[in-house]
């Protein structure tokens, strides 16, 4: 590929990103679109822009890109989480090492790559981007000691900056720990495997084992039941409640209904009867799960630590997600089982990855003209001008390549959830090393050998030939990269701005639907996909610093971008449910040092085919030193991530007891794990129609009223109208009660 080819890709890419970036400014400012781009601030203040013509609504402008970055790592922890904080330090850690890498590699490096040779050189906008690698240095050259060195240099430093960024976010989870409000998951334990008895129940078997064996911190238990067609009724009738709030008839205040009482509570009667006879009914649909709650944050986590029994596969105990992070659908699934759903799902990525072998050959393909021509003849005459050739051979790869990648994320966030995971964030983190693991399959190693499928497996057939085959390889395939970056990079960047799918159904759904707007659905920030895109970008920069430098200023201006365009998303659109407590982290110190040593090894294999054994025999030390580095880490502070200290939490357990905060937290436990919580109660006998306010006043002053008291009663509770009860009809609300009553009366009797 030819300078002037990149330069086309780089051009449209450029385009597109300044006019999704000017769109955005304007939009943002739109009171329709405001639950697309404020989404988090609206759900937490329930306060709407005004509706007036502003001319400044309609004028791009830069304010939101200020307020990103004068954003404090600490208002960024407590509006997103920690989870937030660390992918925003995935950025920084980014930005710092690729920044020293291309101020050495593209003012020493790339000079002497593109001089490596006695040619004749031509204008820049003509030559072949192949000139600027490693690839054009000669063999046995006296200055691959130079590589050698800058190569020492940017595995030093990045390996000194990620112990910085272990160190500080490792604090971060211990302040997170400690934080003031008390987390209702350091006192539980999800107990698992546990084995059936044929007289008791499995209730009265939880309550003997923990009585027995931990009788001094245990408190009590609560059985999982199997989440079948009940929750199934239960969810779909919240649903329907909710869509009761878009007939915006009249306005509903908490003010006794005028009608006879017995007429009034006989659907909620018939509701807290059905709920009361599915609790009592529900023995046979115990499972062999319960939350087990302890009196003390310590006596739980030695009850998670410990095996209990001489059986590894019974009473196994791990520490409970937090109740708002339980995944009800998966997990009351049995333990024996979930190693066979594990290995089915590993199956099922594999195949699945080398399936996308096919799209990535075709892809492939594209990037080299000869190949497009012998394959796809009928497109020779059009394939001679010049500006068709730059734009299929330098932006229309990356383009499909990207299409297909849209199918990954979904695949295997369903492979994830087939798993059995126990918490919402358990299955976004298990997709997100899924997605990982795929891109760095497909999009570098897979990507990097082009032509047909079997020459891509004859490629892997021999292990020991992998490094020398990289090392011959890369340097020719980093121009297709460098548009990868661009495409994938700088144009998905501006696209997650704008959420354009978001503003299209934020459309559909307020004008032609005519749909009242949700405040409580806000989508979470999408981990599973940003954080391995991050991820691949990294091991592009190490991979390519040396090789090929050109492609680390393209790399910045992503992390540069991506650092403001995440930020503002994670203050503004994006809601924080549920939190990892950093566990993110790990993943990205361990795909940094991957391609740390993976770099290494390829530049072994480079100076090894430039028959250079001076800079060969000092990169072996290299290797030999950032696994150990590695390893120092895992010892250090990896265990930080695992669990949490006993110190810690018996101070903690000490001042809770000393302020008399236990017995709350207590209380609190009794009511956290509510595996049904759409059956909980609605008062209905106390809501009754009331007219607007005004009507209200009239009715007092003219004495339609039975008395004065009458009236002062009902003024004051003008103010203590529900926010999420806005607008139902009662009387609707009543047929929906009495409904899901009938259906669910009808599932115990097994007539559904």
């Amino acid at each position: 590929m030819k300078i002037s080819a990149l330069l086309t890709s780089a051009g449209i890419n450029i385009g597109l990103c300044v006019l999704f970036l000017s769109l955005y400014s304007i939009l943002r400012k739109q009171p329709a679109n405001i639950r697309v781009y404020f989404g988090r601030r609206i759900a937490e203040e329930h306060s709407l822009l005004r509706e007036a013509f502003i001319l400044e609504r309609f004028v791009p402008s830069a304010g939101w890109i200020v307020k990103a970055l004068q954003c404090t790592e600490e208002e960024l922890l407590a509006a997103a989480g920690l989870d937030a904080v660390v992918f925003n330090r995935m950025l920084v850690f980014s930005i710092r090492i690729f920044s020293l890498a291309a101020l050495l590699c593209i003012s020493i490096i790339l000079p002497l790559n593109y001089f490596g040779q006695n040619i004749h050189h031509l204008q820049i906008h003509s030559e072949q981007l192949d000139i600027f690698t490693i690839g054009n240095v000669q063999v046995r050259s006296r200055w691959l000691w130079v590589h050698c060195i800058v190569l020492y240099i940017i595995s030093g430093v990045a390996c000194l900056l990620l112990y910085l960024e272990y160190r500080h976010i490792a604090k971060l989870r211990l302040i997170h720990l400690k934080r003031e409000t008390p987390s209702l998951g350091q006192f539980t334990v999800l107990v698992r495997g546990i084995p059936k008895t044929t007289k008791e129940s499995c209730s009265s078997d939880v309550d003997d084992f923990f009585t027995k064996y931990h009788a001094s911190s245990y408190l009590f238990h609560q059985v999982v039941y199997k989440a079948g067609k009940v929750q199934k009724i239960m969810t779909s009738a919240k649903k329907a409640c909710r869509k009761l709030e878009d007939f915006t008839v009249t306005m509903v205040d908490h003010i006794v209904l005028p009608n006879d009482e017995v007429v009034e509570n006989r659907g909620e009667d018939d509701l807290n009867d059905s709920i009361s006879n599915t609790d009592n009914n529900t023995d046979n649909e115990e499972c062999a799960v319960a939350f087990v709650f302890f009196k003390t944050r310590y006596g739980a986590l030695v009850a998670s630590d410990v095996l209990q029994t001489s059986n590894p596969t019974k009473w196994v105990t791990d520490l409970a997600p937090e109740p708002n992070d339980v995944y009800w659908s998966k997990i009351w699934l049995p333990y024996n089982q979930l190693w066979i759903r594990q290995i089915a799902t590993l199956l099922g990525s594999i195949v699945f990855m080398l399936l996308f072998l096919i799209p990535v050959a075709f892809i492939q393909g594209l990037s080299e003209l000869e190949q497009l021509q012998q394959k796809l003849p009928f497109l020779n005459g059009l394939l001679t001008k010049p500006y068709m050739i730059q734009l299929v051979t330098g932006y229309l790869p990356s383009v499909i390549l990207q299409i297909f990648l849209y199918s990954v994320a979904p695949i295997m966030m369903l492979f994830s959830t087939l798993e059995g995971p126990t918490s919402h964030s358990e299955r976004k983190r298990s997709a997100c090393c899924k997605v990982l693991y795929f891109m760095i399959w497909n999009l570098f190693f897979v990507n990097l050998v082009s032509g047909t499928v079997l020459k891509q497996l004859n490629f892997f057939s021999s292990p020991k030939e992998i490094p020398v085959q990289l090392a011959r390889v890369i340097p020719g395939q980093a121009t297709f990269l460098i548009t990868y970056v661009l495409t994938s990079g700088w144009a998905s960047l501006s696209s997650e701005l704008m959420q354009l799918f978001a503003l299209i159904w934020n459309f559909i759904r307020k004008y032609i639907l005519r749909i009242k707007e949700d405040t409580e659905f806000v989508p979470s920030f999408p981990y599973h996909t940003e954080v391995p895109k991050v991820l691949l970008f990294g091991l592009l920069g190490f991979t390519c610093s040396v090789l090929a430098p050109l492609i680390l200023p393209f790399l910045l201006v992503y992390f540069f971008l991506g650092y403001v365009v995440y930020r503002n998303q994670l203050l503004n659109v994006y809601r924080t449910r549920y939190d990892t407590g950093g566990l993110y982290w790990p993943i990205a110190h361990n795909t940094v040092i991957f391609s740390l040593v993976l770099t290494q090894i390829i530049c072994l294999g480079v100076f090894g085919l430039k028959v250079s054994p001076v800079a060969a025999g000092f990169t072996i030390p290299l290797i030999i030193l950032t696994l150990l580095f590695n390893q120092y880490c895992r010892k250090r502070l990896l265990p930080l991530f695992k669990t949490f200290p006993a110190q810690d939490l018996v101070d903690m357990d000490r001042e809770d007891e000393q302020s008399g905060k236990m017995e709350h937290i207590h209380h609190q436990l009794h009511t956290a794990y509510c595996q049904f919580p759409d059956t909980e109660e609605m008062q209905l006998e106390k809501i009754r129609i009331a007219g607007n306010d005004k009507d209200d006043e009239e009715r007092c002053s003219s004495g339609e009223s039975n008395n004065k008291e009458t009236c002062e009663e009902q003024q004051p509770r003008k103010d203590l109208s529900h926010p999420t009860l806005k607008g139902l009809p009662v009387n609707r609300l009543q047929n929906a009660i009495r409904s899901i009553t009938f259906l669910i009366r009808l599932q115990k009797r097994g007539l559904s």
